[in-house]
């Protein structure tokens, strides 16, 4: 793929959520001014590639995607859908007039309430996370369907179903304020936090990792920072990201097979993404009250800055994950937390709070919880017991690369040396 298509496709990524929200703002139809974006888009990742990106392409996007909107009410067969809702916002005869209007109205940047608007609390989260990637992210519903494994009709009823909503709320653009501000913030946190984490992890499939989906998640989370530069777990969560993302090229083995933390090969790592994580959070934690995602990306940093496994500050990480089980409690964190403690106190003293989680419904079932039980088995010397609870984790994982990373793991424990 050329270097002058992959600049048009950044700039149509850039510029998606800016030319949906001057859309919004002046015909008031999300769900019908997030379709005729899309089709501009489409156009425009067509035509730009080859015919050269015109001199002002976010006003060349708002007028084709204003005529496909035109185009749109016009149309017999979708007279009866659409009509109502545009003309209570706008009246057919203003949306005529702007249709030729090369210019947008303004310059104003609503991403930030397009996010609010995509990440409201009475969607389902695999709905935030769908249209999220659409609205703002500026995929199609194919690329999204592609991403998450899942058929692209799926993921289109999905996207129906969460626009049908948006619109039944009677939500403006207008962004929330105060305290549900600050709550919806949150959301779109989780949100981002969400798709990165199933792009670096793959619920399932053949593949370990969904560059796309990390990629994604880091672009719309520095997005998020850059609109608001001083909330400090953005600032953490962007971090965070970047921390983890920086050692996906040696998460991977060379038959894609899964390559844990301590056995990578560091030299692998993205030292600038290194630098400019360990950079943000540096500047991040001093400046007030900290959260859980300046704390995650803290211990991802003491990670990142070891040169070798053994170097790594387990005591250090240990103290972060008694602070984040205080500020941020859950199931996850209490695994993660035991592992800590493992390594600082020894391999029973893990054990001891793995026994704790096993009543977790949270765990209980989850293929984590006996890899790590297993893991620090094998440390033991129970090798055998060791191998049937990796066998056991196995069986519980959607992910192909896992389920064979802990297969070769029992196998390798009953094979005689």
């Amino acid at each position: 793929m050329s270097t002058a298509h992959h600049g048009a496709e950044d700039l149509l990524r850039e510029l998606a959520p800016q030319v949906l929200g001057a859309l919004v703002r002046r015909y008031g139809a999300f769900d019908t001014c997030e379709d005729a974006v899309q089709e501009a888009l489409l156009a425009a990742a067509l035509q730009w590639p080859g015919e050269g990106v015109p001199d002002n392409p976010r006003g060349w996007l708002v007028t084709v995607a204003s005529r496909r909107l035109v185009d749109q009410v016009r149309s017999e067969a979708a007279r009866r859908r659409r009509e109502d809702a545009l003309a209570l916002a706008t009246p057919q005869s203003a949306l005529l007039a702007h249709a030729a209007d090369a210019a947008p109205a303004s310059d104003h940047d609503d991403s930030l309430s397009l996010l609010f608007l995509c990440c409201h609390p009475a969607l389902s989260a695999p709905s935030r996370i769908a249209l999220t990637l659409r609205a703002v992210g500026g995929l199609t519903t194919a690329q999204i369907a592609a991403a998450f494994l899942v058929p692209e009709t799926t993921m289109a009823q999905r996207v129906s179903r969460a626009k049908q909503t948006i619109r039944a709320t009677g939500t403006t653009l207008s962004p929330p304020e105060g305290s549900d501000g600050a709550e919806r913030l949150a959301e779109v946190r989780h949100v981002l936090y969400l798709i990165f984490n199933e792009g670096y992890t793959t619920t399932g499939g053949t593949d370990l990792t969904a560059p796309e989906l990390s990629t994604e998640a880091i672009r719309l989370t520095r997005l998020l920072h850059r609109l608001v530069p001083e909330d400090a777990e953005t600032a953490g969560l962007l971090a965070l990201m970047l921390l983890t993302d920086a050692r996906r090229a040696a998460r991977t083995g060379p038959r894609g097979e899964l390559v844990p933390l301590a056995e990578q090969d560091r030299g692998r790592w993205d030292r600038r993404l290194v630098a400019e994580g360990v950079d943000l959070i540096s500047r991040t934690l001093p400046r007030g009250q900290v959260g859980p995602y300046q704390l995650q990306a803290a211990i991802a940093a003491v990670h990142d800055e070891a040169g070798h496994t053994d170097a790594t500050d387990w005591p250090q990480i240990l103290a972060l994950y008694d602070l984040l089980e205080q500020c941020g409690p859950n199931p996850m964190v209490r695994l993660n937390r035991a592992v800590a403690v493992a390594m600082v106190r020894g391999p029973a003293a893990g054990l001891d709070l793995l026994a704790e989680l096993e009543g977790d419904k949270g765990l209980e079932r989850h293929h984590r919880l006996l890899a790590t039980r297993a893991h620090l088995l094998e440390r033991l010397g129970q090798h055998q017991e060791a191998a049937d609870t990796y066998r056991e984790a196995a069986g519980r994982t959607a992910s192909a690369p896992e389920r064979r990373h802990l297969t070769e793991r029992a196998h390798r424990l009953e094979t005689p040396a």
